[in-house]
Order: C-alpha cells, then sequence, then structure tokens
C-alpha cells in the first residue's frame, strides 16, 4: 500500500496545476465576467450602509429573528414588499487578493492532499496511468464542483453562476488527474 509521502510532489503540483488553471480561467477567459452586477444607486446605498454602521460580515434581508417570526404577518408583508436578499459586507480598505489567494492555493494542496489520500487507499504502486488519472480525476470533481450549489440552493445565486463554477471544477480536476497519472509511483 502506498503511503501518502510517496505522494508529497505530486499532490504540491496538482496544487499548483490547479492554481494556475484557476488564473487563466477567472483572469483570462471571460466566462466568469457576468457573475455579478453593481447596484443601482450604488453610491447612495452605500452612504446609507455608512451611515447605519453596517459592519463587515454577512446579512440576509428581510431580517427574520425565529422561525416563529418567520410566520407573522409583518415578516410576510415585508417578504411581499421585497427586495429579499443576502449581502456580504467586507472590511474597508480594499479587497485583500493576496490574502484570497493564499487561502485558495491551501484549499488547492488540501483538495490535493485528500485527492492524494484517497486514492492511497484505492490504488496500488504501478497502477495504470488511466486508472490514476480517472480515479484522481473524479475524487477531485466531487470536492471542488459541488461547494458553491449550496449558494444557489439557499442564496439565490444563480445557478448559470454555479453552473460556470462546476465548469472551472471540471478543469481543475483534469488538471489534478493529469498531475497524479503522470507522476504515480511506480511498483
Amino acid at each position: 500500500m502506498l503511503t501518502l509521502s510517496a505522494l508529497l510532489v505530486p499532490i504540491l503540483l496538482a496544487a499548483v496545476a490547479v492554481f494556475v488553471v484557476s488564473s487563466v480561467a477567472h483572469m483570462v477567459l471571460p466566462l466568469h465576467r457576468s457573475d455579478m452586477r453593481g447596484l443601482p444607486g450604488e453610491d447612495a446605498i452605500l452612504d446609507a450602509m455608512r451611515n447605519a454602521g453596517v459592519s463587515p460580515g454577512e446579512y440576509m434581508f428581510p431580517w427574520c429573528s425565529s422561525i416563529a417570526a418567520m410566520g407573522s404577518a409583518e415578516m410576510k408583508a415585508k417578504f411581499d414588499r421585497g427586495p429579499m436578499g443576502s449581502l456580504i459586507v467586507r472590511p474597508a480598505g480594499g479587497f485583500g487578493m493576496g490574502k484570497s489567494l493564499g487561502q485558495w492555493f491551501a484549499l488547492c494542496v488540501i483538495t490535493s492532499l485528500m485527492v492524494g489520500y484517497v486514492a492511497t487507499l484505492a490504488i496500488p504502486a504501478g497502477a495504470s496511468g488511466h486508472l490514476v488519472f480517472r480515479f484522481a480525476s473524479a475524487a477531485a470533481f466531487l470536492s471542488y464542483a459541488f461547494g458553491s450549489a449550496s449558494n444557489s440552493i439557499w442564496k439565490a445565486v444563480p445557478w448559470s453562476t454555479t453552473c460556470k463554477f462546476v465548469l472551472d471544477a471540471l478543469l481543475y480536476s483534469l488538471a489534478t488527474g493529469g498531475v497524479f497519472a503522470l507522476m504515480w509511483p511506480a511498483a
């Protein structure tokens, strides 16, 4: 049986490959440019949020403090009047791209580590590259593909956006499977 330590190089290279593929997918290709839109009257809304003291965090509106209150006539009227939504507020001072990229790379390493771990349980050293590719790609796809679906289910993120992230996940899983297939230890 293979040990995880025998896969440290493929694990790190798979994470690098996914990081590069994701960078191309998000910065070069136009696929995700339509995922978000600006608010109409943005300046007035931002001023109102600052004046209300909205701090960084995740918000839902209209807010309902309990399930019991959700059925009240007042809440039903708010829901019917709209708008309804969720809002993520980040700290002021600009978007921390370096921090986000670091966290994304860490997630890629952890995902590749888990793919490697699961592969060592099922695939012996010296297995065919085709088998390793299929297995590692499938395991990586399960990890990368479905995390954003819950946002479409619970937060009304458009399914078209989730489908784009599933397409990204397919590319990530092919990169992961390719690296593991090329670097799988011989018997």
